[in-house]
């Protein structure tokens, strides 16, 4: 298994927006399109990740970057793909970039029945900082989570200084 993480391109648009569909929006209204996911590529301000095993789509996030903090929007592993460090290592990408961009913390919101995500996300030294009911189209509740990038009175030691990317998957940018 050779995996590599790059930029997403024009051409990842639509099996984004299907494992999106898949992955993290089943039973919802279906938001992350095609169109929603080529503005986010496009979008100065945010980053849209791939994991690829070879030529095969395995991984994605997407992620957008404001003055202090960043914001995951998106982030689905291919389920033979899981527990591998797939979904780790795209979010030590934008852990990264959002650091390099200044950012003080991350945030987003998982439904609040998706334990697998929650436990994810808490080994990913997130916390959860809130609740959201009826976040998902009316129909299922959010858990909101945050992971604190720099160091600040009340976070002396900042996240990334204790969690690095693994050196098995080699960043790569295509054109």
């Amino acid at each position: 298994m050779s995996i590599r993480l790059g930029l997403a391109r024009r051409g990842d648009m639509s099996a984004i927006a299907a494992m999106s569909r898949e992955l993290i929006e089943r039973g919802l209204p279906w938001t992350w399109t095609e169109c929603q996911i080529a503005r986010c590529i496009f979008d100065p301000d945010s980053v849209v990740l791939v994991a690829r095993d070879g030529r095969l789509l395995i991984g994605f996030a997407a992620a957008e970057f404001w003055d202090d903090h960043a914001r995951i929007n998106l982030l689905a592993v291919r389920p033979a793909y899981q527990r591998q460090g797939v979904g780790r290592d795209l979010l030590g990408w934008i852990k990264s970039s959002a650091q390099i961009a200044g950012a003080l913390f991350i945030h987003l919101e998982v439904r609040a029945s998706n334990s697998n995500a929650r436990d994810f996300y808490r080994k990913q030294c997130f916390i959860e900082t809130g609740f959201r009911m009826g976040y998902y189209a009316g129909q299922e509740d959010a858990v909101c989570l945050a992971c604190y990038l720099k160091a600040t009175l009340d976070n002396p030691e900042p996240v990334h200084a204790r969690h690095g990317v693994d050196s098995r998957f080699t960043p790569f940018l295509e054109h």
